[in-house]
């Protein structure tokens, strides 16, 4: 549905502008209605003469992802004034914590600094008080002890309090990830 442009610029860490006849919104990630202005991440939504018309035989599941003639991608991305769009995570993936929406991309990414990191993934589990934290899933760098002390000294300084991972998990080995290398984050949370 996107594609570079045809001058050959293009902007790194962007998907690129929609193909000719197709529309995209970026709506609020909640209510999947409101348009939201430029810059802000919400949910991407497309139509165009190439966006499937349903799933075959499974009407709910149709009715869930079109509405109105808009495909819900549930990618949570923003786009920019020159109209180029940006995928910022998955909405399935969203934390929500003390109100605040947290994106597991922007935390995994801020942990990759930190030196004893060699891997990371970071997931929503229930919390009474706070209705989700994070959760970090740490795969560490030969040479490193698992200290989560050095962890939570490193987020306090380069992520807000509710960004912060509440709870840390040292995972030996590899992160399990599906065939495209994507993180299976349902099998990190069911444990």
């Amino acid at each position: 549905t996107h594609v570079g442009p045809l001058d050959g610029s293009n902007l790194p860490g962007t998907i690129g502008l929609p193909l000719p006849d197709t529309d995209c919104r970026i709506v609020d990630a909640e209510t999947g209605e409101r348009d939201l202005p430029v810059g802000e991440v919400g949910e991407l939504l497309i139509r165009g003469p190439q966006v499937m018309l349903g799933y075959w035989n499974n009407p709910v599941a149709t009715s869930e992802a079109i509405r109105d003639g808009w495909l819900h991608t549930g990618d949570l991305a923003s786009v920019n004034a020159a109209g180029f769009y940006r995928i910022v995570d998955r909405k399935k993936d969203l934390i929500i914590t003390s109100g605040f929406n947290v994106y597991p991309a922007d935390v995994e990414e801020s942990l990759r600094g930190c030196e004893c990191v060699a891997d990371v993934a970071v997931v929503g589990v229930p919390d009474a008080e706070r209705g989700e934290v994070v959760k970090a899933f740490v795969v560490l760098k030969q040479g490193y002890n698992w200290e989560p002390k050095i962890l939570t000294q490193y987020c306090k300084q380069h992520l807000a309090a509710h960004r912060r991972p509440r709870l840390w998990e040292h995972v030996t080995g590899d992160l399990p990830r599906n065939f495209l290398g994507k993180v299976l984050r349902r099998q990190l949370r069911d444990g």
